[in-house]
This record gives C-alpha cells, sequence and structure tokens, in this order.
C-alpha cells in the first residue's frame, strides 16, 4: 500500500468510528423528568432525533402515565419499546401516544426505538425516597 492508499484507509476507519459513536454513545445534555405527584405519575416525552428529555424518574408502585408527542416522520422512531415492562407502542407522527404502565421494582430500566437506535432511561426509585 502506498500513503494515498492508506491515508484513505485512515480516514474511511475515523469516519465508521465518528457514525458509530453518533448512534450508539453520543448523550446530548441528558435531562431528567421530575417525579410527578398523586396516583399517575405523567411525564412528557418529545421525539426528534432522540428523547426530550432522555431520562424520566418515578416512584415504583405507582401507576406511570408517558404522552409522547412524536414531532417526525423518522422511520425509526415510530415505535418506543420497554423491554422490561413487555410494552411496545407505535408512535404516530405530529401527534401524541399515551404509554401507561405501572413499574412495581425500583430500578433503571432503558427505553428505545425500534430499530435500537435511539436511547433513554426510567428512573424507578422507591416511594420513600422522594
Amino acid at each position: 500500500m502506498d500513503s494515498a492508499e492508506l491515508i484513505v484507509l485512515a480516514l474511511s476507519a475515523l469516519a465508521i468510528a465518528g457514525v458509530v459513536w453518533w448512534f450508539f454513545f453520543f448523550s446530548d445534555k441528558p435531562k431528567a423528568v421530575s417525579v410527578a405527584t398523586g396516583s399517575m405519575q405523567t411525564l412528557k416525552v418529545t421525539v426528534r432525533g432522540g428523547y426530550d428529555p432522555s431520562i424520566l424518574e418515578v416512584v415504583a408502585g405507582k401507576p406511570v402515565r408517558i404522552e409522547f408527542f412524536r414531532d417526525e416522520t423518522n422511520p425509526c422512531s415510530e415505535t418506543v419499546v420497554f423491554g422490561d415492562f413487555g410494552v411496545s407502542t407505535q408512535l404516530s407522527p405530529h401527534k401524541t401516544t399515551i404509554v401507561e404502565f405501572t413499574p412495581e421494582k425500583a430500578g433503571k430500566y432503558s427505553f428505545e426505538c425500534g430499530m435500537g437506535m435511539l436511547h433513554g432511561s426510567l428512573v424507578v426509585k422507591e416511594p420513600n425516597s422522594e
């Protein structure tokens, strides 16, 4: 290989690494949602190239209602999956879709799009840790 081929190879490897980092490891200032009070914990999330906010905080044992507003038509964001809770919901473009379930145990749970490209976290706290 001559030097031009090595340079092209190195730049290609850097470009691939950049794409992988952007889609799987980049985290643009994750934001937390305050724990809602009352019998139903209601949270609002905007879906546009990711979840905003991407970190949701709730209390264990209380029903959770998450209002996902999908502000795009990207096919990647058409489904949101909470695998640990057996929830998979289609999100209509430019509409709000409600997802409801009750997390029984404290812990940190992930949620993602159907393609696994968009990620978020659901932090479930013990009721006495409010």
